[in-house]
């Protein structure tokens, strides 16, 4: 089946459109911070929107990749304008030097693998910390990230169920794809070995793979899917689709959606044709970007306003805070 420019968004946006946040005067801001908690501490920076008037709002995590930081990670995404455009706020936890010495979330580590602990404790409370600031819709809390950023995206998510409505993930891996730093190199080049263990959050995800990917192996972004249907209480019911596209003068592209009878999303799957290891419509004022894709920071934003429909009470109900 082949698709117009413009058909997959407005078939699938519709819902994610009526939603837009409406503008009011003022300016947003984007807000530089440290946080401090019982796990560690990480600088941040917060994207508020121009609407923002006290309102309750949606609250987005973003996890940068390796070498990166918040400002160029929101550069490239030009998720802040997304973010502008619907009424978000967006949190983007910065990695420290000291932490890894490539910037990258240690998504490798057995520690930063449990709840409670390491990375994912200090990005899980630093998100509460503004949910407490600001008035967060507490079904629309997100998280999404790019390559070692996407992998901690998941980790966080299957750890922190109560949380996070939905995932994202561009160039990632799955959960426990691996234990240590040569499991993870091996991950990285030929895909996860461990990736039938099951992302327990159930959580509905959507992911972005350029097919010509080698840092990630394109494997990944199929396991991250699997996962995820597997785990959810309601993946077998899904009706899955399979359309084909085409950016004028950029990339094509293939999706994979599995859908509920509703309509609710439980997770797409966007294989970019001829891309590698780079955000997918993203802006070149940033690194690790393709400006030739799908536009990634739309379409996750338009699956995460349905997908919150599809969201089922178990996998609401995880582990006690932590």
């Amino acid at each position: 089946m082949k698709l117009d420019r413009h058909w997959f968004s407005r078939a699938l946006g519709q819902l994610a459109r009526s939603r837009l946040g409406r503008s009011a005067p003022g300016q947003p801001q984007f807000i530089s911070g440290k946080f401090d908690c019982r796990a560690g501490s990480r600088h941040y920076k917060l994207y508020v929107p121009s609407c923002y008037e006290g309102q309750p709002m949606p609250l987005l995590v973003m996890l940068h990749g390796c070498l990166q930081d918040p400002d160029d990670f929101a550069a490239g995404t030009q998720m802040n304008a997304v973010a502008e455009e619907r009424g978000c706020l967006v949190l983007y936890p910065a990695q420290t030097p000291d932490a890894n010495h490539t910037r990258c979330w240690n998504w490798f580590s057995a520690l930063d693998q449990e709840r409670g602990q390491g990375e994912p404790a200090i990005i899980v409370a630093m998100t509460r910390d503004v949910m407490a600031r600001y008035p967060v819709r507490q079904s629309e809390v997100y998280i999404a990230g790019l390559s070692a950023g996407g992998a901690m995206a998941v980790i966080v998510g299957t750890l922190y169920p109560d949380l996070f409505a939905a995932v994202g993930v561009h160039s990632g891996l799955p959960f426990a794809a691996a234990r240590d730093l040569p499991s993870a190199l091996l991950a990285m080049r030929v895909g996860a070995a461990r990736a039938q263990a099951a992302l327990t959050a159930g959580q509905p995800v959507i992911v972005f793979h350029g097919d010509q990917d080698r840092t990630v192996h394109p494997a990944n972004g199929e396991a991250v899917l699997a996962q995820g249907l597997r785990s959810h209480p309601l993946g077998e019911q899904a009706n899955p689709a399979t359309l084909a596209g085409q950016v004028p003068d950029g990339h094509a592209f293939t999706l994979k959606a599995h859908w509920l009878e509703d309509g609710s999303p439980l997770g797409e799957h966007w294989v970019i044709h001829g891309a590698g290891h780079a955000w997918s419509g993203g802006s070149t004022a940033g690194s690790y970007t393709d400006p030739r894709g799908p536009d990634a920071s739309r379409e996750m934003m338009r699956f995460f306003s349905a997908a919150k429909n599809a969201v089922s009470s178990p996998a609401r109900t995880g582990p006690a805070p932590g």
